[in-house]
């Protein structure tokens, strides 16, 4: 039985979709496991332009069975509005193939009212959030204050449950900083708008995957974001509000005995970083503008410009380690095509002493990065599919991120397209 996770190597945005929708042919399921519609995957295929934020990338593929799993902050609101754009674009998605766990909280219409409030509290101190409310979602899941999608197959307990919880919530929203309560009312056009298409999705998708299990499918679990926005083993503050990492996709997918025979980890042939927080690489102005045009540097569900800068071998190295990849898929080498030399963040000076050891958080402010260059191959790539067609410059610039980050790299991609790939 083969069970992969895709996972992000560095801040998030490396293009794990595309990666998804590449390998999607050959997996049975495809699960989303953490996170929520605060990031994007942007896919491009033969269907079209695509930028999704809670649907699993697998959904262009027939016959693949597709799970919003248990770890997801499953904002109704949201997903019913995707998948009604995407239905739009020709894609089919019934409950056939689209599962949504009956163990996924949801994400109430106050979380995001308290992530706007809360940024606008921190002023020029703000966590960078994009105000989708996911750290009021997942705050007020460890504190047991959320509802289950399972519960909404009983309506007279969901609308009690819901009516205790504003109660709840008003007293922060009026007390600490004095917005307007929230009403019934006001929720009943949210479950008529939004919980009520969504319904027919709502399953036990333990079950499903336990009886996968037996009969030998394949699972492709999909991560959003990457390991340096983990909780856990990122840049604390900075960070989102769930487990970004590989371990935690049997927990986040409903089957948590579930283990992984391989994890790819995405990374970028540069760096790039949306928000608030440490960005060691980071590079600045003409040169950074060069490289944000070329890449289309741009956040999926903000808009906002990303800060880029060169690879970071301390930080891809440390993603690798946290990860646990077995493989690597390095994303968009096309982009530096224009370049006569490359920049590369080789390791970190720290109070004046240089190190490959990615710091604790706190420390990050204090290090400089520590940049070589290396030769460019000033051509055109995009169109090569092969990996001994490739200019040796850009193969000796991939052997080079191979050999100091200690994973192979499997994937090479020159182009956003599905087929724009390299096998190696």
């Amino acid at each position: 039985m083969k069970t992969c996770a895709i996972v992000g190597i560095n801040w998030g945005d490396e293009g794990k979709g595309r990666i998804v929708d590449l390998l999607t042919a050959s997996y049975d399921y495809v699960i989303r496991y953490q996170g929520g519609g605060n990031a994007g995957h942007t896919v491009i295929n033969d269907r079209g332009t695509f930028a999704l934020h809670l649907l699993p990338s697998g959904i262009f593929h027939d016959g693949v069975i597709n799970i919003l799993g248990n770890g997801v902050a499953l904002d109704p609101e949201n997903l019913w509005k995707e998948i009604e754009e995407v239905r739009a674009k020709g894609i089919s998605l019934t409950p056939d193939n689209l599962k949504i766990s009956n163990r996924a909280s949801l994400l109430l219409p106050w979380h995001r009212d308290l992530d706007a409030l809360e940024e606008k509290r921190l002023a020029d101190k703000q966590y960078g959030s994009t105000k989708q409310g996911i750290a009021p979602f997942y705050s007020d899941k460890y504190q047991k204050k959320t509802v289950l999608a399972g519960e909404m197959a009983n309506p007279e307990h969901f609308r009690a449950h819901l009516k205790e919880l504003l109660e709840w919530k008003n007293l922060t929203l009026t007390g600490v900083y004095g917005s307007e309560p929230y009403t019934m009312e006001r929720l009943e056009q949210w479950i008529h708008d939004f919980c009520e298409p969504i319904m027919p999705f709502v399953c036990d998708t333990g079950a499903l995957l336990k009886t996968a299990r037996k009969q030998g499918k394949s699972m492709l679990m999909e991560a959003q974001l990457g390991a340096l926005r983990d909780l856990d083993y990122g840049i604390y503050p900075y960070t989102t509000s769930s487990n970004t990492t590989a371990a935690y996709a049997p927990i986040g997918s409903g089957l948590p005995s579930l283990r992984l025979t391989d994890v790819i980890g995405v990374v970028k042939a540069y760096s790039t970083c949306v928000g608030e927080g440490p960005f060691v690489c980071e590079m600045f102005g003409e040169e950074a503008d060069k490289l944000r045009e070329a890449g289309k540097e741009y956040g999926a569900k903000t808009g906002r410009p990303r800060r880029v800068g060169p690879i970071d071998l301390v930080a891809t190295r440390y993603g690798v380690e946290v990860q646990a990849a077995t493989k690597i898929a390095l994303t968009k080498l096309d982009v530096l095509s224009s370049m006569k030399e490359i920049p590369v963040c080789v390791r970190y000076r720290l109070d004046g002493e240089e190190t490959d050891e990615f710091p604790f958080p706190t420390d990050l402010d204090r290090a400089e990065p520590v940049i070589q260059t290396v030769p460019g191959w000033g051509c055109d790539i995009s169109g090569i599919r092969r990996w001994e067609d490739l200019p040796q410059a850009a193969r000796d610039y991939v052997c080079m991120i191979e050999d100091a980050i200690g994973c192979p790299i499997t994937y090479v991609s020159v182009g956003a397209e599905r087929d724009s790939i390299i096998e190696r």
